[in-house]
Order: structure tokens, then C-alpha cells, then sequence
């Protein structure tokens, strides 16, 4: 065994570990959760304060967050700090499948799987959807090393994980039947399972299952949600999306420029000349991807199964262009320059047709300007082919996209992730954006403040806005929600949709604050183009109103309501 070479390979996955959980942990409670966060977060703040009840199907992250808020504050931060720690942990299960797909491609897989647009988001998100990714492929990569009693821990575990579970399980499901129908049916990772004893299986998945199912038999309600996420999924089959397919793949193309390029040459190469290991993923990359287009509930974060094999045969066509030998270092150096350099100019030519008007001559100009690019690129590479060698223009060509399609990637991810300082409309978003969450939440602070000394006393009732945002927002105060207001009553703050003043037994003084931010998808070639080049897409908002008793103010007339 090669032991130099084995731990420089341990210490770049160390290197992808480390970007992973510098990318997940950066800025990760700076804006505030999202209707579905929330929702989560709520019930695992009332598991980490003794309410057991309302757990729901997002049973894995609840009980694992309701530890953080027990043990150190109901924040953004930590309630979005689970999924992240998981997300980071998922680049590490390439080592589990090196055997399979090789050293240098688990490798490579392993940095993808840490800047992927779509799993860093997913990654950022209060959720279980990157705790069902990540467990079931650790259960299957130990399987897969004969590491049965870890394989069955992780079994438990992912069982835990919602609905996201099991559209996973059903394309793997599929996929195995699929292969099981064509002529290559050994030495898959999917056919030909090992077959270990089940007696080392079992009794670490049963001791998972009831101890972190019920935590540690504080929360015994948690074990129903192993039927509760397949109920979830199960329902959504009956509600339809508001997203079209479309948007499913123009997501791929978006985010995922890099991968996309080279999955598809994997793809096609792999099936000219018979690779079993190709095939499979390919497989298993089409059932993933066709679940989501046919269930009627579909989101943009269903893809997130099949990224692993899309990634995975990304991984495997560039592994094949990384054999530089050092005599030509300085022309690969050349063309993979001369490649950025011409591409970032046709980059820069097209987002210039952001400020440039449609169907006139300027346009025109732009466009024809990009195509000649694009051909100067192409002849230029024709002649170093011809010049130099073929392998020096494949080479300094590959690289030369990987590192422009790579950096677009990284800022796709740097959106995705909601990394940046200002908040972007992202296709892979978990809902609508509360705007003025936290100056919603600094408002009723103050007036609580200025009226009790204590910035969480004031009790506050919200009327007839159903979102579980805005109770995350108001999670410290006392909260009282109601469908109708009796007009003999005088809450302290009121919280209402956009309406006039409540009739009430006191005066109130309103304030109005936009709440539900949510991007018009539906615009035409300009907005996508703005949108695609500066993330900005028009929007539509909801809008709220916070009543405050009249009493509360300083310059106030009206008695004090006791």
C-alpha cells in the first residue's frame, strides 16, 4: 500500500471537508427562516422546552435541533446549524466508494459534493432533505465496505428523515430493477450487493431506532415519524406544484453548468464504449431525475437525489484529463489561459445585453460579438491541435472550462446558499422570504421594552396572518393566535393582514411592514437574463400590519389599559 500517496489523498479530503463547512457554517443565520424553516424550528423549540407534542415529519432534524436550542439559544443560526454540519458531512462519503469509482474520481467527487449550488443550499436550509442524502449514503457506503453494524446505525438514522426519505429509496428501487433487466449484472454497486451477516445488522439499527427515535426516551412521540414522513410524501402526491418542469432542468443549467458539461460527455462516451459503471449512474441519474418531473407535488430541492449520481459522472470524465506530464506544462498553461481569457470576453458581451434594448443594432452587435467568441475560440484550439498536439488543446480546453464553468458555479452557490451580503431570489429557495422579519421582531422588542422593562413580556396576537416566519420571529414573546378579534378586547400589540384599524376597546397606531417577498418566475428573455447574470428577478409582496395600543407610546392621551 501506497501510504505517501494515501495521506495526501485523506488530507484533500480534509481540504474539501474544511471549504464544506466553511461554505455551510458562513453567514448561515444572517437572514431570517423562511415559512417551511420555520415551521420545523417551531416544533423543535417546543421538543427542547418539554412540549412533545406536533413533531411532524421532519423527525431527524427536529430532535437534533432541539438539543442545539436546549443547549445553547433558539437563533437562525442554530436552527439552521444541523443541516449544515450534515451537509459538510456528505463530502466524506466518496471514501466509501473509491473501490467503485476510483481514487482519483472519488476525489474529485468529494470537492463537487462541497460546492454544488444545490446541495449548499439544501445544506443552509431547516430542514431534513440533506440528513436523508447524506444518511442513506453512508448506510450504503458501509454496506458497501462490509461495515455492517455502522451500516445499520445510519439505516436507523435515515429512517428519521421525512419525506425527502423516500423518493430516494424509490429510485434506487427503480434503478435496481432497471439494471436487473440489462446484460451487465456483476460488479455493480447496485446489483451485486455483498452478502454480509445480517446478525451484525440489526442490533445496532434497533438500538438507533429507539434511542435517538425517542431521545433517549425523553421525546417517545419522536418514533412515530418514521410513518409520518411516508404519510408527507404520500400526500403530496395529491398536491399539485406551482413549479413548472421546466424550471426542474433550466435549474441544471444554471447552477450546474460544469457538472452538466461534463455528465453529459461521461454519458455519452460511457455508453459508446460499454462502461458498466457509467451505465449505472447514468441509470440511476434518469430515474432521479424523472421522479420529480412526474410527481405532481415536485420542488426544485427534489433533484437533490439525483446530484449524487450526476456529480459522480461529472467526477469520472474530468478524472480522465488530470494526467499532465511535466513537458508540457507550459503549453497546457497557454491554451487553458487563452480558453478563460476568450470566455470570460463572450461572458462579458452577453451580460452587456442586460442594458442594451432588444432588436436594435447595438444588440445585434452584441450578439454577433459573442458567436465570433465562440468561433475564435474554436479556431484557436483547431490550431493548436494541429500546431502542438491534440492532447495539448483537449487539455488547456478542459480546464480552461473547468475553471470558468467552475467559478460561475461557485457563484451560483454563493446565491443558492444565500451567502452573499444581499438577499437573491434562488430557484432552490425554501419559500418566501420574510423582508422585514427582523425589524418586525426589533419593533415589538422595543415597545415590550418601553412598556414592561423586559424585552420579551409583552404578549402579542396575531389575527389572521397564518405564518409560521412570523411566529418564529415572535417565538420569545407570549403569542396568542386568533381567526376573528372580539371587539371588547385590547391586546397590547396586534398583528393583523393590510386592513384599517381594528375596532377595538382602545386606539391603536399601525405601522406597515412587507412581509411575503416572492420573484415573478414567469418573465421574459430580458428578466431571466438579468436574473441569470445579477440574480435579480421582479417580485411580488405581501404585506402586514403591526397595531400598537395607543397607551404604549409616551406622547400617548389614552388611559393606560390595565
Amino acid at each position: 500500500m501506497d501510504f505517501p500517496r494515501l495521506k495526501r489523498e485523506y488530507g484533500l479530503y480534509a481540504l474539501a471537508f474544511g471549504l464544506a463547512l466553511t461554505l455551510r457554517l458562513l453567514r448561515l443565520g444572517a437572514f431570517p427562516l423562511t415559512d417551511a424553516e420555520a415551521l420545523s424550528a417551531l416544533q423543535a423549540l417546543n421538543v427542547a422546552g418539554g412540549l412533545q407534542t406536533g413533531i411532524g415529519p421532519q423527525t431527524a432534524y427536529v430532535l437534533i435541533t432541539s438539543i442545539f436550542f436546549y443547549a445553547f439559544e433558539s437563533s437562525n443560526f442554530f436552527a439552521r446549524l444541523a443541516p449544515a454540519l450534515t451537509g459538510s458531512l456528505l463530502v466524506l462519503a466518496p471514501m466509501l466508494f473509491r473501490h467503485r469509482l476510483k481514487p482519483r474520481a472519488a476525489l474529485i467527487l468529494a470537492f463537487f459534493l462541497a460546492f454544488d449550488p444545490g446541495l449548499l443550499a439544501i445544506s443552509r436550509q431547516a430542514g431534513s432533505a440533506i440528513f436523508a442524502v447524506t444518511f442513506v449514503l453512508f448506510a450504503w457506503g458501509f454496506w458497501e465496505r462490509g461495515l455492517i453494524r455502522r451500516a445499520g446505525a445510519f439505516a436507523a438514522l435515515a429512517l428519521f428523515t421525512g419525506p425527502a426519505l423516500w423518493p430516494g429509496l424509490l429510485g434506487l428501487g427503480l434503478t435496481w430493477a432497471i439494471l436487473q433487466g440489462l446484460v451487465y449484472r456483476q460488479g455493480s454497486s447496485l446489483v451485486s450487493a455483498p452478502k454480509p451477516d445480517l446478525r451484525q445488522f440489526w442490533p445496532p439499527f434497533v438500538i438507533v431506532l429507539v434511542l435517538f427515535g425517542t431521545l433517549f426516551f425523553l421525546v417517545p412521540s419522536g418514533l412515530g415519524g418514521i410513518f409520518s414522513g411516508l404519510g408527507e410524501y404520500l400526500r403530496n402526491w395529491t398536491v399539485p406544484s406551482n413549479i413548472p418542469t421546466s424550471r426542474l432542468y433550466l435549474s441544471l443549467l444554471y447552477y450546474q453548468p460544469l457538472a452538466l458539461l461534463f455528465a453529459l460527455i461521461a454519458i455519452v462516451r460511457g455508453w459508446w464504449v460499454g462502461s458498466r459503471r457509467v451505465t449505472r449512474l447514468s441509470v440511476w441519474m434518469l430515474v432521479a431525475l424523472l421522479l420529480p418531473t412526474f410527481h405532481p407535488g415536485h420542488q426544485v430541492h427534489d433533484l437533490a437525489w439525483m446530484l449524487l449520481p450526476f456529480l459522480a459522472l461529472a467526477a469520472l470524465e474530468l478524472s480522465r484529463h488530470m494526467d499532465l506530464r511535466a513537458g508540457e506544462r507550459s503549453e497546457f498553461l497557454g491554451v487553458t489561459g487563452l480558453t478563460i481569457l476568450i470566455l470570460i470576453f463572450a461572458w462579458l458581451d452577453l451580460a452587456s445585453l442586460m442594458w442594451t434594448p432588444l432588436s436594435t443594432d447595438q444588440s445585434s452587435l452584441r450578439i454577433i460579438l459573442f458567436v465570433g467568441a465562440i468561433f475564435l475560440l474554436a479556431v484557436s484550439l483547431l490550431l493548436v491541435a494541429v500546431g502542438w498536439s491534440l492532447r495539448t488543446a483537449r487539455l488547456g480546453t478542459v480546464w480552461g472550462l473547468t475553471v470558468t464553468l467552475g467559478l460561475l458555479t461557485l457563484g451560483a452557490g454563493m446565491g443558492a446558499g444565500h451567502i452573499r451580503a444581499t438577499y437573491t431570489s434562488e430557484l432552490w429557495d425554501a419559500g418566501t422570504y420574510p423582508v422585514h422579519a427582523e425589524l418586525v421582531a426589533a419593533t415589538v422588542d422595543n415597545l415590550s421594552e418601553w412598556q414592561t422593562g423586559s424585552r420579551t413580556d409583552l404578549p402579542v396576537t396575531v389575527a389572521g396572518v397564518d405564518s409560521p416566519a412570523l411566529l418564529w420571529v415572535l417565538h420569545r414573546h407570549p403569542v396568542t393566535i386568533v381567526d376573528a378579534l372580539d371587539a371588547s378586547t385590547a391586546p397590547p400589540i396586534l398583528i393583523t393582514p393590510l386592513r384599517n384599524e381594528p375596532a377595538l376597546a382602545s386606539p391603536y397606531r399601525g405601522q406597515d411592514f412587507t412581509w411575503d417577498q416572492q420573484p415573478i418566475w414567469e418573465g421574459g428573455f430580458s428578466e431571466w437574463l438579468r436574473w441569470i447574470m445579477l440574480r435579480e428577478m421582479p417580485q411580488s409582496f405581501d404585506t402586514i400590519l403591526l397595531w400598537a395600543r395607543d397607551d404604549l407610546f409616551i406622547d400617548s392621551n389614552t388611559p393606560t389599559v390595565p
